[in-house]
């Protein structure tokens, strides 16, 4: 994989932001209660139990839903045109632009240098008891998978099955999850660095956190 480090650099420079479209879910009338500039917040709270700010309601057959921010940000591309108008599922209302932080950048990088293993269903995932204690051990040495290694545990639906590992040889250079977290299909476990690569990753680390700006 040929990456070139300047080039990440200067593409997240140029615009580190992270931009979340707002789409209504069903349809219904729309009534905005933000605007165009205005910082909202996401969820909030230890178990995330405080909804973020309210960035509309949407109302159907008099029903009306409050619908709030995910995200923290700024509300951009806000459409005003459609206060007051019927809407249908899926129509865009407005953008939320995140922008990333320092560790954000670092993550979002090493996503593109790293393979990111991903969960492959929607279930709660651990690590094996042996590579667990591995892991715990070895925190400041480099634990190396290899394909065929078992080294999650996938429960659904009561059901615990062993995952082999399927992805090239290398370094458990970061975990995703939780160890017991409910995981969605898709969203990244492990990610695994080349041995070879390492100083690499190590370089952009350290230009990020000695070069940017939070």
């Amino acid at each position: 994989m040929d990456i070139n480090l300047n080039d990440l650099l200067r593409k997240y420079k140029s615009h580190p932001y992270e931009d979340h479209q707002i789409k209504v879910p069903h349809t219904g009338t729309v009534r905005l209660h933000v605007k165009e500039g205005q910082d909202v917040t996401g969820p909030s709270g230890q178990w995330r139990h405080r909804p973020g700010t309210l960035l509309y309601v949407l109302e159907r057959e008099g029903n009306p839903k409050r619908m709030t921010s995910k995200y923290t940000g700024t509300v951009a591309e806000l459409r005003t045109e459609l206060e007051g108008c019927f809407v249908q599922a899926g129509e865009p209302v407005m953008v939320i632009r995140h922008r990333l932080n320092k560790e954000e950048i670092i993550d979002r990088i090493l996503r593109e240098v790293l393979y990111v293993y991903a969960a492959p269903q929607r279930a709660r995932y651990f690590f094996t008891p042996e590579v667990a204690v591995a892991i715990d051990k070895d925190r400041a040495k480099a634990f190396n998978i290899r394909p065929g290694d078992e080294v999650l545990i996938m429960s659904l639906m009561k059901r615990d099955s062993l995952l082999a590992y399927d992805g090239p040889e290398g370094v458990l250079y970061k975990v995703y999850f939780k160890h017991g977290d409910l995981i969605e299909q898709g969203a990244p476990l492990l990610g695994i660095c080349a041995p070879d690569r390492l100083p690499f990753v190590e370089k952009v680390i350290q230009r990020i956190r000695t070069e940017w700006d939070d």
